[in-house]
């Protein structure tokens, strides 16, 4: 039947359509046009955001234009919002995501993701000075401030504390700090943000838990030219001292682990 050469051919462009990149395509194109293309938020201090003088700054912009530098090329930034910026990577808007993206399980199955280049660790925050609380296991019967959905609330509940809700870091340690609550369970990378700008601030980490949240340069799977080329890009600029300026920077010591 003559119908079933031209449903064949069209069946074989679909599926060409749907194969990954062919090894080496993303990477070539990225070094030919001089320039990798970052979607990332704008929005989201102090990894990506704009300053005072309204120019996109942020440890994860410092990273992607490091990066870059080592594979030869410029740094291009697209901005977009969160609940859209990995789509992106599948409408080809950009070449990679650098924002903070969680490595997953559930992510992995349809993207590519760099080596971990930062880590966060759930913390216990007191205030200065209060001896009742040491570990988590001390929450038992104290008052933490939590965001109650979110995995530390979780965590506060687990270890007996009575939650105080709050609408997130920046409201938890000021309930902290007013002693309306004896602690709040929340993450490393916020607190040493926090305390990079206010040194001040009589609140401290008694405990924090052993297994970290990694992130990575998330990417389209297909091309593992480019995974590797990332890879080591990420791994030259903890070599020579680029990743820990950035990280001395936006966090007063080491983030990648």
């Amino acid at each position: 039947m003559r119908w079933l050469k031209p449903l064949a051919a069209a069946l074989l462009i679909q599926a060409a359509a749907t194969l990954p990149a062919l090894a080496g395509e993303n990477l070539d194109a990225i070094k030919s046009a001089g320039t990798i293309r970052i979607g990332t938020e704008g929005t989201y201090s102090p990894f990506t955001f704009h300053n005072s003088s309204n120019e996109l700054v942020g440890f994860d912009v410092e990273i992607g234009r490091a990066v870059a530098e080592k594979l030869g090329v410029k740094a291009e930034f697209i901005e977009g919002k969160w609940d859209g910026l990995i789509a992106g990577l599948d409408a080809k808007r950009y070449d990679v995501v650098i924002n903070q993206v969680g490595i997953t399980e559930a992510r992995k199955q349809k993207y590519a993701f760099s080596e971990p280049y930062i880590a966060s660790k759930a913390v216990l925050i007191v205030r200065e000075g209060n001896e009742d609380i040491k570990s988590f296991e001390d929450l038992k019967g104290k008052k933490s401030a939590q965001s109650l959905t979110s995995n530390f609330g979780k965590l506060a509940e687990a270890a007996g504390a009575e939650l105080v809700g709050t609408d997130g870091f920046d409201q938890s340690i000021q309930l902290v700090l007013t002693r309306r609550a004896d602690a709040t369970i929340n993450d490393s990378l916020s607190f040493l943000d926090f305390k990079k700008q206010q040194p001040q601030a009589p609140v401290t980490v008694v405990a924090e838990k052993p297994d970290a949240d990694y992130s990575g340069i998330i990417l389209r799977k297909g091309d593992e030219d480019l995974v590797a080329a990332i890879n080591k890009a990420l791994a030259d600029i903890k070599a020579d001292g680029t990743y820990k300026t950035i990280s001395d920077k936006y966090f007063g010591q080491d983030v990648s682990k």
